[in-house]
């Protein structure tokens, strides 16, 4: 750069931080071009970058601030657990309080463990199903994202060119070198086709552990499971004797008792949970009914599942997120879905009036773009070729610079501390930047 001037603080801590971090930084989620920007304070739904710049959060640190930042109450609950310490190699009160908040709010929930993210807890919930079952294999929709465990991220990324037929994808490698045993164990299944996920769920029934979904799964479409297919899995699931998964990392915020309250009738018999119930720390967690969590009981005299973790349950974790979750109750949970549904309408409407062709899916508080006329309904329909990324790469680019921080995706996850002014703002911003990709 010729000019002093035009170097921002961001860039000089990037210069940095390539020369001890891949790529700059341990999250990819936060990659953008040149480079991140740094954030240097935040409250509420604005964060402050360290050049002095304000930007609207929708993306709250992906669906994981369900009151935005620096929330007064956890704040100073975390404050005063502080003084008190942070981690200890004995059981905490803590961890009990918040245990028996989680499990009062889903009659499903009768035991929960904790861990330190949502990755941990999906894993944990195959794991436990295997224990459980003592059969390998796992099923799960193509293109979900259930985090980095090997087994769960396998798929994710299909292609065209290597998807198979729809009547039966093909297990995929996400990161080079997963050994063929790991796409040999994972089965998937096209979301929200019955007829032939339950023919490929047959042809595995015998070898099956369980059935991994995500109510919501947002790298699929961010479109809901509909009732007629979560009846039929859960149906499959009892008749053949395999465990139900359901990941709620994401999705435990759209109802007091999360996304399957959406299907009466259906509940798992393991739920994997994160983001939201570490009210800004890391978390995860895996609940269900006794008998599937009993494979983690250290009393039994033969432990199918030992389980431990340095920071599990910490209590600055389960401090923030119990206050978290007491903050979000019923009333709050129905007015942040109205606001999502506000959300979709804006941003409905802001398409409409662009004249772009483009659509916009998802439920409770979340919503996604798409650069497509039609709203997809599975994977393969929201696969988006070369031309619609560039399309969305605009977008969201075109919106951060605006002051709107989204997912790279185009998604959104808000907060209870959003208003329908920020909405409006949003969907006006939108209008604009959909109208001046129309003229490229």
């Amino acid at each position: 750069m010729s000019h002093a001037q035009t170097i921002s603080k961001s860039d000089l801590l990037y210069e940095e931080a390539l020369q001890v971090l891949p790529g700059g930084f341990s999250r990819n989620t936060i990659a953008r071009k040149p480079h991140p920007d740094y954030a240097a304070s935040a409250s509420g739904s604005r964060i402050t970058d360290v050049d002095g710049r304000v930007r609207i959060d929708f993306a709250n640190n992906m669906a994981s601030l369900i009151h935005g930042h620096a929330f007064p109450p956890i704040v100073e609950a975390v404050t005063e657990q502080l003084a008190r310490g942070t981690a200890f190699t004995m059981a905490t009160e803590a961890e009990l309080r918040h245990a028996q908040h989680i499990c009062a709010r889903n009659k499903q929930f009768e035991k929960i463990r904790f861990m330190n993210s949502g990755t941990e807890a999906v894993m944990a919930g195959i794991k436990a199903a295997r224990a459980f079952t003592g059969k390998p294999k796992l099923a799960k929709a193509e293109g979900a994202y259930h985090g980095t465990y090997d087994f769960a991220e396998i798929s994710q990324t299909s292609k065209p060119a290597d998807w198979g037929e729809v009547s039966s994808p093909r297990s995929n490698a996400l990161v080079a070198g997963t050994p063929q045993n790991v796409l040999r164990d994972v089965v998937i299944y096209p979301f929200n086709e019955v007829d032939r996920t339950l023919e490929i769920l047959d042809r595995h029934r015998d070898e099956l552990a369980c059935v991994l979904i995500d109510p919501l799964p947002h790298r699929a479409g961010l479109v809901p499971a509909t009732p007629q297919f979560m009846a039929a899995v859960r149906k499959w699931t009892r008749d053949n004797h395999v465990v139900l998964l359901m990941d709620e990392v994401i999705t435990f915020r759209m109802n007091y008792g999360g996304a399957q309250e959406w299907y009466p009738g259906c509940e798992p018999d393991l739920t994997a949970l994160g983001k939201i119930i570490g009210g800004g720390f890391p978390v995860g967690g895996l609940a269900g009914r006794n008998e599937f969590m009993a494979v983690f009981d250290p009393n039994r005299e033969q432990v199918p599942f030992p389980l431990s973790g340095t920071f599990s349950a910490n209590p600055i974790t389960m401090t923030a997120g119990r206050v978290a979750l007491e903050y979000f109750d019923r009333e709050a949970v129905g007015r942040l879905n109205q606001l999502g549904d506000y959300a979709r309408q804006q941003v409905a409407s802001a398409i409409l009036a662009s004249g772009f062709p483009a659509s916009v899916t998802g439920a409770g508080s979340m919503f996604r773009l798409h650069c497509k006329a039609a709203a997809p309904t599975s994977y393969r329909s929201a696969y988006q070729d070369p031309h619609e990324l560039k399309q969305m790469a605009f977008l969201v680019d075109y919106l951060y610079e605006r002051g709107f921080i989204l997912f790279n995706t185009c998604s959104a996850a808000l907060s209870t501390v959003q208003t329908p002014s920020e909405i409006d703002q949003l969907a006006e911003a939108l209008e604009a930047g959909l109208v001046e990709l129309k003229r490229r």
